[in-house]
């Protein structure tokens, strides 16, 4: 029988915990406000529910081809983050009405090179749902949505923590930088760990 109780604990664990989408948009909306992060935020509900409806429908094949697509993945994805992580680093004190950083194509993108939505998406379909719902496509659409939808509410989560401290990070901008960068190249590394 399904796990529900399983299910929401891997989850939330995974889609709550720091990583490329909830570091930029704590970020962004610490820049910019959270009214003006959400278009980056709205970028990461679309891309991530790609992505999830491409694990739903080919989890099966990726499982078998994952050792092959693994490596040169986990090198995009942390050039990637060490990417981001210098722009935040760099990225100055003042509130910038530039859409460039936190636009929703950005939002978007960054789920096709951020190995930590495939690895969330995989390892929930493989564990906790193919096993009961195999070949159930609505039910696999329906879960890779709930998946997606999850981790959105907890990026939003993460950009109204960022908006509601935007004083302090403005005040301190280059420690706050520094740290959001540090966290991005923490993430960055331990894909490899």
């Amino acid at each position: 029988m399904f796990s529900w109780i399983h299910f929401f604990s891997y989850v939330f664990a995974t889609a709550a915990t720091p990583g490329p989408n909830t570091i930029m948009s704590m970020s962004n909306a610490g820049r910019k406000g959270f009214l003006k992060a959400l278009p980056f935020n709205f970028g990461i509900w679309t891309g991530f529910s790609m992505v999830m409806l491409i694990c739903a429908l080919f989890c099966n094949t990726l499982s078998t081809i994952i050792p092959k697509i693994k490596t040169p993945m986990l090198f995009v994805g942390a050039a990637y983050m060490l990417w981001l992580a210098w722009k935040t680093f760099k990225s100055s004190s003042v509130i910038e009405e530039d859409d460039r950083d936190g636009s929703y194509l950005s939002g978007l993108f960054l789920q096709f090179v951020n190995p930590k939505v495939y690895i969330y998406g995989i390892v929930s379909m493989e564990s906790y749902i193919l096993p009961y719902y195999q070949g159930e496509w609505k039910i696999l659409i329906f879960f890779a949505l709930l998946l997606a939808f999850i981790g959105f509410v907890l990026t939003l989560l993460w950009a109204l923590f960022g908006s509601v401290f935007k004083i302090l990070f403005s005040r301190y901008a280059k420690i706050t930088n520094t740290v959001m960068a540090l966290l991005l190249v923490y993430c960055a590394i331990s894909l490899f760990l």
